[in-house]
């Protein structure tokens, strides 16, 4: 029996291949003589750059840069082996990991420290060659337009002084000119943000309303950002004409507006990162070799499976995959959540929580490997049995 192991990582507990590794290990406690192929996923958030690295091949840059707070940080971004291409999660320098609870204010946060990693990328190239940048925008601490990645690449923010300002998602609505006479240009470089959203930037399912509050942001602090990016999309789009309407377009929302500050002023091409991901691990050719008639087996997953896995998420898109070839998919989860029941209308076979036994979110998280390898056993005793 051929089993293809292909999980998004497990948040806060385990990467992609750890969580890939339990699951073998469960395996072949019952099938010694599987013929397994382990495939680290990801959707274009946490986890990417990794999943990129093991499909690519490449090295590792770390650098000096900002995190959400204006501290300084030290955060990595990837060099590819095979292309001239850098892969930067934004989550490494302005992300909700770096700020502790009470850190968390999307008022005060800024997407600067994401600017620089993208100066820096773009400094590693050289020559006349086409190059490449993603930037993974999942996993934000901001709420500011992408205002402040723009700051680091030379954009000038004034007030109605003629004073620059550090922008925050707080202060957007000082700003009364933008000056892009000093911004680094991108010539030569494509730049490809890989997203799992599709939100607008603003209004009732916009960054604000949708995001912020698992930022830290207070129902009054969601009214402000909201007005704050209403009036940051005004001065753009006035003083831009061709981007006119560019706030309401899929995608702009992300990573509290940094879709919207790269897609207005970097010319950046949106895509979802979970297709993105499928291409570059050639996901369809792997499955060529499977056979239905061999009752060979998909088994993916991530932390939380509802029914908002079917957006973009890493579980839906292998399912959808696997079923081209009429292959079984399994997913197992850490918890399976709100109308998880709507994914066996998309490809999954069954679903499985790694929980055997009442118990704490963070008892599951500090046994995630031990339970994952359990469940997996017991999953495979049951298909192999019939």
């Amino acid at each position: 029996m051929k089993i293809l192991i292909a999980p998004d990582s497990f948040k806060g507990s385990l990467s992609a291949i750890e969580v890939a590794n339990s699951i073998e290990r469960g395996i072949l406690k019952v099938l010694p003589n599987a013929q397994i192929t382990k495939i680290q996923m990801a959707d274009g958030g946490e986890g990417t750059m990794e999943a990129m690295l093991f499909a690519k091949g490449g090295t590792k840059i770390t650098a000096e840069v900002h995190d959400p707070l204006g501290r300084k940080i030290e955060a990595s971004y990837a060099l590819l082996a095979t292309e001239p291409t850098a892969v930067i999660e934004m989550a490494a320098s302005s992300g909700l990991p770096l700020l502790s609870p009470a850190e968390r204010n999307p008022l005060l946060t800024s997407t600067y420290g994401t600017g620089e990693l993208i100066s820096k990328a773009l400094a590693g190239f050289s020559g006349e060659k086409a190059a490449k940048i993603i930037v993974c925008i999942g996993g934000s601490a901001t709420n500011d337009g992408g205002a402040g990645m723009l700051q680091a690449l030379g954009v000038r923010f004034l007030n109605r002084f003629g004073e620059e300002i550090n922008v925050s998602g707080g202060n957007l609505k000082e700003i009364s000119e933008i000056d892009v006479s000093k911004q680094l240009l991108m010539n030569h470089c494509e730049l490809i943000v890989a997203c799992d959203v599709e939100n607008p930037l603003l209004g009732t399912s916009g960054a604000s309303a949708i995001f912020s509050p698992q930022k830290g942001a207070t129902p009054d602090m969601v009214k402000i950002l909201e007005e704050n990016l209403t009036h940051f999309a005004e001065i753009v789009e006035s003083s831009f004409p061709d981007l006119r309407g560019l706030h309401t377009k899929q995608g702009t929302g992300a990573a509290g507006g940094l879709g919207y500050g790269m897609m207005a002023f970097l010319d950046a091409k949106m895509q979802k990162g979970i297709d993105m991901v499928l291409e570059i691990m050639q996901l369809e050719n792997i499955l060529k070799d499977f056979s239905a008639q061999n009752r060979d087996l998909v088994i993916t997953g991530e932390g939380a499976m509802d029914y908002q896995t079917i957006f973009g998420k890493v579980p839906f898109g292998v399912a959808k995959v696997a079923k081209k070839q009429q292959i079984n998919v399994i997913g197992i989860a850490g918890t399976l959540g709100k109308d998880y029941q709507t994914l066996y209308q998309y490809g999954f076979d069954s679903l499985f929580s790694i929980t055997d036994k009442p118990m704490t979110l963070q008892e599951a998280i500090d046994n995630a490997e031990t339970l994952l390898e359990s469940i997996a056993e017991r999953v495979i005793r049951l298909y192999a049995k019939y």
